[in-house]
């Protein structure tokens, strides 16, 4: 039970932690929810939309938040640190952009201005992660908890049925539940960025588009060497096989051309005759 093999996901979680406690300590909460009437409207502020998920603003959010990535570092080990690097980074994009959008040009006049907050917090990058987990890894056991004290007369006895993804989806939902309806819908609006990713409604080039290496640190080349590099391997391959090819075929002549003395004597005989 560890980070192995999921190097964003331990950056994400040491990430959230730390700047939730440096928040903390340096006093800066009100710069990282939004209130829509007074940092939109008013003050202009929409550089919010672009930092209110960078971290929590209460502990209790921050631990159930770091024990779900925790729980989904699977998604990365099955695709890999660059292409979940890339998903995480473009969900963040569609959540920063769209959330505040519908809640301040939709919910808010709707409500008639009483839905007006957005707690701060990468809750809808975590739902757009657990819907890739919710549809990528399968249950590993299931199990039932009876809701009848009546012994059971056949295999359908009256029960609720989990499984060990359960509690992990308990986490999640406290999470959506913390400072709702904000939390909530930022919960939604991750969860469908999410099945767009999975389901290709996003444009094919965005979702086939990947960071770069480095970003992951992984070490890469440039094509122009890796051609090189390759164009060198090759002909070396062919001065080898030349130069084998070469030697093998003296020897054959080489060897042509020398008779041993029973050769020789048979040729005579064979002249003679």
């Amino acid at each position: 039970m560890s980070f192995t093999n999921a190097p964003v996901t331990r950056s994400l979680v040491y990430g959230l932690v730390g700047l939730s406690i440096a928040v903390s300590l340096l006093d800066i909460k009100h710069y990282f929810y939004i209130l829509v009437d007074l940092h939109l409207w008013q003050f202009h502020q929409t550089w919010r939309a672009l930092i209110y998920q960078l971290c929590y603003t209460n502990s209790s959010e921050v631990l159930f938040a770091a024990m779900t990535l925790y729980n989904m570092r699977a998604v990365e080990r099955m695709w890999g640190s660059r292409k979940f690097a890339t998903f995480v980074f473009v969900s963040s994009v569609f959540t920063s952009i769209l959330t505040p959008t519908i809640l301040a040009l939709f919910l808010r006049p709707l409500t008639l201005g009483l839905f007006n907050y957005l707690p701060a917090g990468p809750t809808p990058i975590i739902f757009a992660v657990l819907a890739q987990y919710h549809s990528m890894i399968p249950p590993i056991y299931r199990y039932k908890i009876a809701t009848s004290t009546s012994a059971p007369t056949d295999d359908q006895a009256p029960g609720i049925t989990f499984s060990d993804k359960s509690y992990r989806y308990l986490l999640a939902f406290q999470l959506a539940l913390f400072q709702w309806p904000g939390s909530l819908l930022g919960a939604l609006m991750g969860w469908m960025v999410g099945l767009s990713w999975r389901m290709e409604v996003l444009p094919r080039s965005l979702i086939r588009w990947r960071l770069p290496g480095w970003v992951v640190g992984m070490r890469t080349q440039r094509r122009s060497q890796e051609f090189e590099g390759l164009r060198r391997r090759l002909e070396g391959e062919s001065a080898s096989t030349a130069a084998t090819t070469g030697v093998e075929s003296q020897a054959d002549a080489e060897g042509g051309r020398r008779r041993t003395m029973g050769q020789q004597v048979m040729d005579q005989f064979h002249g003679a005759f």
